[in-house]
């Protein structure tokens, strides 16, 4: 997951989990995407977590059939109140 700290308060999360349940629902590995054209490197950053370009996710799209919901998801959490 992505973290972005806009401030104290706010803490934004970008989960790529959905993309992990669409490849399992496909059944397309990572090998099978790299096969299609998509960078294994890229693939593996994802793994980590890192932020990705909005091409990225567009080809991924691409790649899977789906919609942009079918790869990454946006959680807001709050970080938790300290006294």
């Amino acid at each position: 997951m992505q973290m972005l700290n806009l401030n104290q308060e706010d803490c934004i999360v970008i989960s790529y989990s959905p993309l992990f349940k669409t490849m399992k629902e496909k059944h397309i590995s990572s090998y099978r995407l790299e096969k299609m054209g998509f960078s294994r490197a890229t693939y593996y950053s994802i793994q980590k977590g890192n932020s990705v370009s909005t091409n990225t996710i567009n080809q991924l799209c691409k790649l899977l059939k789906c919609n942009i919901t079918d790869v990454i998801e946006f959680i807001d959490e709050e970080e938790p109140e300290t006294p």
